[in-house]
C-alpha cells in the first residue's frame, strides 16, 4: 500500500509536469483558483476564448468541496489540502458559473473567456 506521501509526491510531480508542459509553447494555458475558507480565490478568473485551457483549484480548506459547473461541464471531488487540473475545452466567449457543490451558498465563482 503506498503512503499518503508517496502519493502526495507523485501528484505534486504530475503537477509540475503538467506546468512544464504549459510553458512549452502551444499547450494548454493555466488558469488558477483556490478554495479557501469556502470561497473561491479569485472568484472571477479569465481565459481566452477557443483555445483549451487548463484549470488549476488548489484547495487550501482541510475539508473537501466538489467543483462543479454546469456550463464548463465539470464535477470533481476536490480533497483538502490537494490541487487537481482540469482540462477544460475550447470555450466561446461568455461568463461561465462554478460553485463548490458542499458549500454553494460561500463557494461561488466565474470563468470570463473573452
Amino acid at each position: 500500500m503506498k503512503s499518503s506521501r508517496d502519493l502526495l509526491s507523485r501528484s505534486a510531480l504530475a503537477f509540475s509536469c503538467l506546468l512544464l508542459l504549459g510553458a512549452s509553447g502551444g499547450a494548454q494555458e493555466a488558469v488558477e483558483v483556490s478554495i479557501k475558507d469556502h470561497r473561491f480565490q479569485p472568484a472571477e478568473v479569465r481565459a481566452p476564448a477557443d483555445k483549451p485551457i487548463t484549470l488549476v483549484v488548489k484547495n487550501l480548506d482541510s475539508t473537501p468541496e466538489e467543483f462543479e459547473s454546469k456550463g464548463l461541464r465539470v464535477e470533481k471531488i476536490i480533497a483538502g489540502a490537494s490541487t487537481v487540473a482540469l482540462r477544460i475545452r475550447p470555450l466561446a466567449a461568455g461568463r461561465y458559473r462554478f460553485f463548490g457543490d458542499y458549500h454553494e451558498d460561500t463557494a461561488q465563482g466565474y470563468l470570463v473567456v473573452e
